[in-house]
């Protein structure tokens, strides 16, 4: 069985990622492990998601009956490491995030957990934008 770590956050980008791992891992039957953190332990950061919210996720994925595994370490060193910890661990043979638009000087600076992400993994990486 194929596994996809998804790297979540509570966002439009975040549900994006998830949904197009869902559409992936029922076509494939894949397992799914999903990711989320705080930054540096921070968990109240915006991008840490709440209990109930990862539950609802949780019961989503195996209503769906896909295996799945959710891991959220509120004393991360960042949500790259752990998203990269859980795709070498999980053995992943894809690594899904979500990506938000940026301005021209954004994309300059683009020293984000995205970019440690696409350039640091040892399997592909699918980044995709939110749907409007």
């Amino acid at each position: 069985m194929s596994t996809i770590v998804v790297g979540y956050i509570p966002s439009p980008e975040g549900l994006a990622a998830l949904e197009y791992a869902i559409e992936t891992a029922r076509r494939d039957g894949s397992r799914i492990v999903l990711v989320n953190s705080g930054v540096r332990g921070n968990d109240t950061d915006p991008s840490f998601a709440a209990a109930p919210e990862l539950d609802a996720i949780a019961e989503r994925l195996a209503g769906l009956g896909i295996a799945h595994e959710v891991r959220q370490e509120p004393q991360a060193f960042s949500p790259a490491e752990q998203v990269l910890d859980a795709a070498r661990q999980s053995a992943a043979d894809l690594i899904v995030i979500g990506l938000r638009r940026r301005s021209a000087v954004g994309k300059l600076l683009l020293g984000s957990s995205s970019q440690q992400i696409i350039l640091d993994a040892e399997c592909p990486v699918v980044t995709v934008k939110r749907r409007d």
